[in-house]
C-alpha cells in the first residue's frame, strides 16, 4: 500500500500549521499529514485546490498543479498532462473549484498520479459532501 493510502492522505499533503477537519493529530508520518479516513483526506484536497483558487488567483490545471507538484520535487508537466486529460480539459483553461463534477475527475486524478491507482470514487465523493456541507 502507497504511503498516501496508508496515511488516508490521497493526495500526499505534506504537514504544515494548516489544520484540517479530519486529520489526525500528532500525524505519526514525518513528512506528511494523516487523516481518520480516505473521505477527510480528499475532503483536504478539495479544501486545498479551493484555496489555491481564491487565496493565489490559481483557476487553471497548471497553475494548480504547478503549485501542488512543484518541478523541484516531480514530473510536473506530466502531472499537469494527467490530470487535465482526467478532468476533461485543457492544461491552461479556467477551472471552477465548486464544479462537483470537474473536481471529482481531478481528485480522482491526483490520488492515481500520487498512488500509482484508481481511487474509490465513493471515498472520493464523500469527501466532496464533507467539503461542501
Amino acid at each position: 500500500m502507497s504511503r498516501g493510502l496508508a496515511n488516508c492522505n490521497p493526495g500526499n499533503i505534506r504537514r504544515s500549521k494548516v489544520r484540517y477537519k479530519g486529520e489526525v493529530q500528532p500525524s505519526r508520518d514525518p513528512a506528511f499529514k494523516q487523516f481518520e479516513t480516505m473521505a477527510w483526506g480528499y475532503r483536504a484536497i478539495f479544501v486545498l485546490l479551493d484555496t489555491y483558487r481564491i487565496r493565489h488567483g490559481l483557476n487553471t490545471v497548471r497553475g494548480m498543479i504547478s503549485r501542488w507538484a512543484p518541478p523541484s520535487e516531480n514530473h510536473t508537466e506530466v502531472y499537469i498532462r494527467v490530470v487535465a486529460d482526467a478532468v476533461g480539459v485543457s492544461d491552461d483553461a479556467p477551472l471552477d473549484t465548486r464544479d462537483r463534477a470537474a473536481m471529482l475527475r481531478m481528485a480522482a486524478a491526483i490520488s492515481r498520479v500520487e498512488n500509482g491507482t484508481a481511487a474509490h470514487m465513493d471515498d472520493v465523493k464523500r469527501g466532496w459532501e464533507l467539503f461542501t456541507s
